[in-house]
């Protein structure tokens, strides 16, 4: 049967598999060839929640230089269904069947021979390749070179949570938008909508290290954790105001870092400063407007 228990990490939501602390499991998993593990797959595009499958495969081997990790939690990303519904076809997935999700936290249980950093019995974050998928399954291989310690204080749950909105979010923020996260350069105005979501509660948090006023939006019952997360002004979506993204002190906004969905261009136009600028990230990668 397949892992029964899933619970979430609200902030950000993150997919916790509940796996069998099983030592026979985890001595059977060290011999290569001659294990099976639980996930789940889709063989062809769309078909949404119906097209997945659970199933037994074998388990990964590492190659020279993977780690081999038990699986504790898995993040499940826009992008992940969208890799379903066919947005990337013909080059994501590179075959079928194919496993989604590529943020994950886990344990280190094997290497491979040239893996220097790593040993078994750590704890760690990772991201696999969207070319083939694997998080959402009891075990999968990592590069090491993205695969990183995660600190004791961190939940699994939260740990897979970071690596796409947390680096989107932080390119959004310093590379599109041109924030300094040293707290340098001249002040600027920001809006952030779905401030309560993956990416936007990241950015929120990211962008007032730099020297940002920060403008959020978000629905009513998460209003006080996005203030909790720094947020100089937030908006309720749902209000007059929300709706057409005003800022409560009239501000011009330098940039946008557009988390949400269903706000036509005219509605931006108005709040934009002389250079402001929209950057999208509704789409499959930022988009400046």
């Amino acid at each position: 049967m397949y892992p029964s228990v899933y619970s979430f990490s609200p902030n950000p939501i993150a997919l916790a598999l509940s796996i069998p602390e099983d030592g026979a499991v985890l001595q059977a998993v060290k011999m290569a060839g001659k294990h099976i593990m639980r996930a789940v797959q889709f063989d062809s595009y769309g078909g949404g929640a119906a097209g997945l499958k659970h199933v037994e495969v074998p388990v990964p081997t590492p190659n020279k230089d993977e780690v081999l990790l038990k699986l504790e939690a898995t993040a499940v990303n826009p992008f992940d269904w969208k890799i379903q519904n066919g947005v990337a076809r013909p080059f994501l997935p590179r075959k079928f069947p194919y496993i989604p999700a590529t943020d994950v936290a886990g344990e280190v249980i094997g290497t491979g021979s040239e893996v220097k950093n790593f040993k078994a019995g750590d704890k760690v974050v990772a991201v696999l390749s969207h070319l083939n998928g694997g998080g959402l399954a009891e075990y999968d291989v990592a590069k090491e070179s993205l695969t990183v310690d995660r600190p004791p204080e961190v939940s699994a749950a939260a740990g897979a949570g970071l690596p796409v909105a947390g680096v989107t979010a932080h390119h959004a923020l310093t590379k599109s938008a041109g924030i300094k996260l040293d707290g340098s350069g001249q002040q600027k105005n920001i809006l952030i909508t779905a401030a309560s979501g993956g990416v936007g509660h990241y950015a929120v948090q990211l962008a007032k290290l730099g020297n940002t006023h920060v403008t959020a939006t978000c629905g009513a019952r998460n209003i006080e954790l996005v203030k909790s997360l720094g947020a100089d002004e937030v908006l309720d979506y749902k209000t007059p105001d929300g709706a057409a993204l005003r800022s409560p002190s009239g501000r011009k906004y330098d940039a946008v870092i557009h988390c949400a969905s269903a706000f036509p261009w005219s509605t931006f136009e108005p709040n934009l400063g002389a250079n402001g600028k929209v950057i999208d990230l509704t789409l499959l990668a930022p988009v400046q407007c």
